[in-house]
């Protein structure tokens, strides 16, 4: 081995390392002059190391599923603006610290839209993570209980993309309007947030209950807020219906070659 790959090696360099093997080894780069192979090895390094950090970064998301904006279906009837979702995807709106609002009714894809956008964001670079209302209030007053609270609302406040799926799914206690306000505000023109929820907009300010932290969470939530209301039937229960019906289809026509394969009295 020479002394170049190891020292490549030695500073961590192993898919430069690695490349400079196989140009040495094959005869393809010999017309290459000297800083296009070496442009080459650099790209290599710069490429796989950019896909590490995107999986790295996959992972601390925790996105609830593998949606990615190429998968997103826009010929289903559900309102779903194809020109805002694309423009969203561009991720501009996470560098000036805006919101996306995806509302909606069960099963018509608000986690996978919101879940895609965020997908969208870390592939620009922005770490985010994913959390279900229910359960954050759940670990805010457990961090609140064992006093680990200021260190998980600095943790949140952190997070490039918050994405906040199922909220408002039952109404918020005092407390919870509370640490909602507090999270809100943490972020407020600093960071970005998704907020997902299956009830419209004009509800929401009921579903918290406090009217004065209402207010204040509402004004932080819809300001520079773009907003997807999504429509239509569940998805879900559509493709159970066609799921269904494939199988009392197989089912028929099983049956029907069944009866035909049937020998009758008179053939004998």
């Amino acid at each position: 081995m020479s002394p170049t790959i190891e020292g490549l090696r030695e500073l961590k360099l192993t898919v430069m390392a690695r490349s400079l093997e196989e140009q040495r080894t094959s005869t393809l780069y010999d017309g290459l002059a000297f800083e296009e192979r070496l442009g080459l090895l650099v790209d290599q390094e710069l490429c796989e190391r950019k896909n590490r950090r995107l999986r790295r970064l996959l992972q601390l998301a925790k996105l609830r599923c593998d949606a990615v904006i190429e998968n997103v279906d826009f010929s289903a009837h559900r309102g779903l603006d194809r020109s805002l979702v694309l423009s969203l995807a561009e991720s501009h709106w996470v560098t000036s610290h805006h919101n996306v609002l995806v509302t909606g009714p069960t099963g018509v894809g608000k986690t996978y839209v919101a879940c895609a956008l965020a997908n969208a964001a870390i592939r620009h670079g922005h770490p985010a993570l994913y959390v279900r209302a229910p359960r954050l209030f759940e670990d805010l007053a457990i961090a609140r209980a064992d006093g680990r609270l200021a260190k998980l609302m600095a943790s949140l406040a952190r997070v490039e993309v918050l994405v906040v799926d199922d909220l408002f799914i039952r109404p918020c206690d005092t407390q919870q309007a509370a640490d909602l306000l507090e999270v809100i505000e943490d972020r407020h023109q600093l960071r970005a947030t998704i907020a997902a929820s299956q009830l419209p907009v004009a509800h929401w300010h009921e579903s918290i209950g406090d009217a004065t932290i209402a207010d204040a969470i509402l004004d932080r939530l819809l300001q520079n807020a773009h907003r997807i209301a999504l429509e239509g039937e569940s998805l879900r229960r559509q493709s159970a219906s066609k799921s269904r019906r494939s199988r009392s289809e197989e089912t028929n026509n099983q049956m029907q070659s069944d009866s035909e394969k049937e020998v009758k009295p008179g053939d004998r």
